[in-house]
C-alpha cells in the first residue's frame, strides 16, 4: 500500500511557478523534502541511464546546492538523504545561485539537479526546485510525475546499491569560471557596488566581477541564516541607491537571495528594472548578430515603453504568460537568445538554461564599458509608460472573464488608446485579481486601476 507524505498539503497542487515552496518546518518540512526527493530521483534518475560524465552506466547522479537560510540546512540533510537512500550519488554544492546549481547539473553530466530557496522571500520560507538532465527546470508533466509518486512503495537498495554522498564546494569555480568565459568585454575602469542580498551570492559574485576587471564594493554580503533579503537585494533597492550615491560608484548592481534575477542602479541612483536591462542587452545582441531572429521574449507584465523601444529598433517582441518558465519554453520553442521578465529574471540561452543575475549583471557591466556610456544613457532607451498595479483579495479568480469586468476592461482600453493597456491577472497562488493599467501619467493609470477594481470587487465575489 503507498502511504500519504509527511507534511504533505491535504489539498491542491504541491508545484506552484517555481518549485514547491513555503514556510520551512511548517508547510516544507523535512519529511515532504525527503518523500519528494525519492519520488524524484525514481522519475528523473533511471538508475538504468547512461552517465555521460563517465562514460558508463551505473548509479544516477545528482547535485545539491542551497542559498543561506538557516532551514536550508535540515531541509538539505533531508534531501541528500532520500536521494542517497534511493540509490543516487550526491554531489553537495554547498551556498550558490540556483542558475549556478543549474549550470553544474549539465557540466557534472547530472541526472538531476536540485535546489532549495525561496528565493526573494523572507528567511522563514524555502522551497525546493528540481532540474533535468542538462539544467532545466522541469514541466509541468514531469512535476505531476513527481507528485503522483509521492509516497509509493519501493525496492530500498541496500549494500554497495545505495547512493554515496560526497562534498563538491569547489565547483563553485567552474561556475565563475564559465561565466568569465562568456563575456564580451572586460570591465576594467567600472566601479560598482554589488548587493548580494545576504544570499546565495555573497561569495561567487564578487569573485566573478574582480576576475572581470571591475573595482568592486560590497553590501548585503553577511549572510547569517536569517538576514536573507531582509532591507537589501533586488526587492529592497533603497540600501544600494543610497550606497551607489555616497560612493561615487559607475552603477550598482542587486540580486535576489538565490540570485536568478538582478536589477541596476545609475550612478544618480535611478532604478533600471528588468525590461531596460533586456533592451540594452538586446541592441548589442542584435548590433554583433547575436540574437537570433531578431526577436526577444517577454511576459505580459513588460512596460508598453520596452516594445516601443524594441519595435522603433526594428526588433520583435514575443509575448508569454509571466513566469520565466514560459519565457524559456517560449524561447526554446522559438529558437531565440533572450528573454526575460520585468522583474530581472533575465534568461541568456547561449550561456544558460535559466535567469541568472550574475550573469546578467557581468554582460549589462560589459556594455557599458564597451561603450563607455553611463547605465542611465544606455537605459534611456526605453521611455516607460506610468504603470499602476492594483491587487484585489478575497475574490472568486473565476469570475475574472464575467462579461462585466470584460465589458469596463474594454471601456478602459478604449480610453487610453494606443498609448496604453490594461491587464488583469488572476494570481496564481492566492485568492486575488491582479490589475495593471499603464497609461500617459500616472494619474490616469491610477484612475482606471481603481475604478476596475470596483468592478472587480462587485462582480468577482
Amino acid at each position: 500500500m503507498s502511504r500519504e507524505p509527511v507534511g504533505a498539503p491535504s489539498r491542491g497542487r504541491l508545484f506552484g511557478t517555481d518549485g514547491v515552496r513555503g514556510v520551512a518546518g511548517r508547510d516544507l518540512t523535512a519529511e515532504l523534502a525527503m518523500d519528494l526527493s525519492v519520488a524524484a530521483a525514481h522519475v528523473l534518475g533511471d538508475a538504468g541511464a547512461f552517465n555521460a560524465s563517465v562514460g558508463r552506466r551505473g548509479r544516477p547522479i545528482a547535485v545539491v546546492g542551497r542559498d543561506p537560510r538557516a532551514s536550508g540546512e535540515f531541509l538539505e540533510a533531508a534531501v541528500v538523504a532520500g536521494l542517497a537512500s534511493s540509490g543516487v550519488d550526491v554531489l553537495r554544492l554547498g551556498v550558490l545561485p540556483t542558475p549556478a546549481v543549474a549550470y553544474l547539473t549539465n557540466a557534472l553530466g547530472a541526472d538531476l539537479g536540485v535546489m532549495l530557496s525561496a528565493s526573494h522571500n523572507p528567511a522563514p520560507d524555502n522551497g525546493i526546485k528540481f532540474f533535468t538532465r542538462g539544467g532545466y527546470k522541469l514541466p509541468d508533466v514531469v512535476e505531476n510525475e513527481i507528485e503522483r509518486r509521492l509516497g509509493e512503495e519501493w525496492d530500498r537498495p541496500v549494500g554497495a546499491s545505495v547512493g554515496r554522498v560526497r562534498e563538491a564546494y569547489g565547483e563553485a569555480d567552474r561556475y565563475v569560471s564559465h561565466l568569465l568565459t562568456t563575456l564580451p568585454h572586460r570591465l576594467d575602469g567600472l566601479r560598482v557596488v554589488v548587493d548580494c542580498a545576504h544570499g546565495a551570492a555573497h561569495m561567487v559574485a564578487p569573485e566573478a566581477l574582480l576576475r572581470a576587471g571591475a573595482a568592486v564594493e560590497i553590501i548585503g554580503a553577511a549572510p547569517d541564516g536569517l538576514n536573507i533579503n531582509d532591507g537589501v537585494g533586488s526587492t529592497h533597492l533603497a540600501a544600494l541607491q543610497q550606497a551607489v550615491v555616497e560612493r561615487g560608484a559607475d552603477l550598482g548592481v542587486a540580486y535576489d537571495g538565490d540570485a536568478d534575477r538582478c536589477l541596476a542602479v545609475t550612478a544618480a541612483g535611478e532604478e533600471v528594472d528588468g525590461d531596460q536591462i533586456m533592451a540594452i542587452l538586446a541592441l548589442a545582441m542584435h548590433a554583433d548578430g547575436r540574437l537570433a531572429k531578431d526577436t526577444v521574449v517577454a511576459t505580459v507584465m513588460s512596460n508598453l515603453g520596452f516594445k516601443i523601444a524594441l519595435r522603433e529598433a526594428g526588433l520583435s517582441v514575443v509575448e508569454t504568460a509571466v513566469g520565466d518558465r514560459y519565457v524559456l519554453e517560449a524561447m526554446q520553442d522559438g529558437g531565440y537568445t533572450l528573454g526575460g521578465e520585468q522583474s530581472g529574471h533575465v534568461i541568456m540561452l547561449d550561456h544558460a538554461t535559466t535567469g541568472d543575475g550574475l550573469l546578467t549583471s557581468l554582460h549589462l557591466m560589459a556594455e557599458v564599458a564597451r561603450q563607455g556610456r553611463s547605465l542611465a544613457d544606455l537605459a534611456s532607451v526605453v521611455t516607460k509608460l506610468p504603470q499602476v498595479l492594483v491587487n484585489v483579495r478575497d475574490v472568486v479568480k473565476s469570475k475574472a472573464s464575467a462579461p462585466e469586468l470584460r465589458a469596463a476592461v474594454a471601456e478602459a482600453e478604449a480610453e487610453l488608446g494606443e498609448t496604453g493597456r490594461v491587464l488583469i491577472r488572476p494570481s496564481g497562488t492566492e485568492p486575488m485579481i491582479r490589475i495593471m493599467v499603464e497609461a500617459e501619467s500616472h494619474e490616469q493609470a491610477k484612475a482606471v486601476a481603481d475604478r476596475l477594481a470596483e468592478v472587480v470587487r462587485t462582480v468577482c465575489v
